[in-house]
Order: structure tokens, then C-alpha cells, then sequence
């Protein structure tokens, strides 16, 4: 796929609370809802949340394996973000939203997380460290998405961190290595962005990082 080809089609507020309404229709709207972060939502969740805990799916995997043409990057120098991809497993962070809070906070995330159509909302089942199972919100990409980059290889990523993308809230290295850090912060070690960083001359220790999603 060309990188410069199929920017998303941004999601209308109507659009967006349609979808928000159409998830929520199976919730019995009393008890907590969980939300499984793998990417910035770890590091910047912007989320009212009453616990947070590390926990794993299986079925899917973090990838950077979208185009990023505002946050980290420009139309014609896209950046990558991550998205949860079919296959393997992901170790991320949920976090518990009360039951009282879940409509204003579910649609300031659904504004966050939905405006491009880049994600399906899938309830997946997360593992926590104890044993025991939440069924949480997450993220799925749409390899439909016209800004799905598809498998990238490692040196392709890295291709893009060299070129120095940057957009509103960074670069794609930026997004690496927060997501690193955040991951790190609840003891989790993600072997192929440790090693993104490693063969891009970064340590997420000192690396001066972006703030943002």
C-alpha cells in the first residue's frame, strides 16, 4: 500500500455517540466497565477509572500498524501507532470505569479512540495476574481501515522512525517509547518494541518523550 494513499474518514459526534449507543444497549448499565489499554491509553488513559491492573488477551497482538497523518506524522510524512491485531497474545493495562461514570467517560473515549473508524469496540476477555477474568472494551483494528499499514517489518518501521515524522503530539519513536515506559511501569516487557528501540539507538530511560495520545 502506498502510505500517502486513503486518509480516514473522520467520524461525525452523531456518528460517534450512534456507536457509543450500540455498545452500550448490552450493558445492563450497573455494574463497573472495563477498558484493556495496549498502546497510549496505558501512559495517557484519560479515563475515570477506580483500579488498573496488568492483564493479557489472546487471540490478538500489539502491532504499529497504523498510519498516523495528525498525531504523529503529516499527510505526506505519515507516523505509525499501534493497534491490536488478530493473532498471539497482548499483555496491556485495564482499568476499571464505575458504573456512574461510564456514559461521560465512554464518550470522551469513544471521541478519542473512534473519530477515525481506524477500531472495532470488541469485548475480549482479559487476564489478570491472579488468575481470575474481565471481559473489557478494546480496540481492535479494522485491516479494512484505509490507514491500516498492514505487517510491517521491523526494518520498514524503522524506516519510519528515521525519516523523522512528527505530527501534533510527536514523533513515532515518542509513541514507542512511552508505550515502552508505560508497559515497563506495570512490569511487562514487550520483546519487539524493546527491540525497535534497541536497533533505533534508543533508551527509553533517557529518551525525552512526547506527552500525548
Amino acid at each position: 500500500m502506498n502510505i500517502l494513499d486513503g486518509s480516514p474518514r473522520r467520524l461525525s459526534y452523531e456518528e460517534l455517540e450512534a456507536s457509543l449507543d450500540a455498545f452500550l444497549s448490552r450493558w445492563d448499565g450497573e455494574q463497573p466497565l472495563w477498558v484493556f489499554g495496549y498502546g497510549s491509553l496505558i501512559w495517557k488513559p484519560e479515563l475515570s477509572f477506580d483500579l488498573r491492573q496488568a492483564a493479557r488477551v489472546h487471540g490478538y497482538h500489539r502491532r504499529l500498524c497504523l498510519w498516523s497523518r495528525i498525531n504523529r506524522g503529516t499527510p505526506d510524512c505519515p507516523g505509525l501507532v499501534a493497534g491490536l491485531d488478530r493473532g498471539g497474545s497482548c499483555a496491556g493495562v485495564v482499568f476499571r470505569v464505575p458504573a456512574g461514570a461510564v456514559r461521560s467517560q465512554f464518550s470522551q473515549l469513544w471521541q478519542r479512540e473512534m473519530m477515525t473508524n481506524s477500531y472495532e469496540p470488541r469485548r475480549l476477555e482479559c487476564r489478570l495476574g491472579d488468575g481470575s477474568l474481565v471481559s473489557a472494551v478494546a480496540f481492535v483494528v479494522r485491516r479494512e481501515a484505509p490507514n491500516y499499514a498492514g505487517r510491517l517489518d521491523e526494518r520498514a518501521i524503522l524506516d519510519v522512525f528515521s525519516r523523522g515524522s512528527c505530527g501534533r503530539y510527536g514523533t513515532s519513536l515518542d509513541y514507542l517509547v512511552n508505550t515502552i515506559c508505560g508497559l515497563r511501569a506495570h512490569g511487562i516487557v514487550d520483546p519487539h518494541f524493546e527491540r525497535l528501540a534497541h536497533h533505533a539507538g534508543v533508551d527509553p530511560q533517557t529518551w525525552r518523550t512526547g506527552t500525548a495520545a
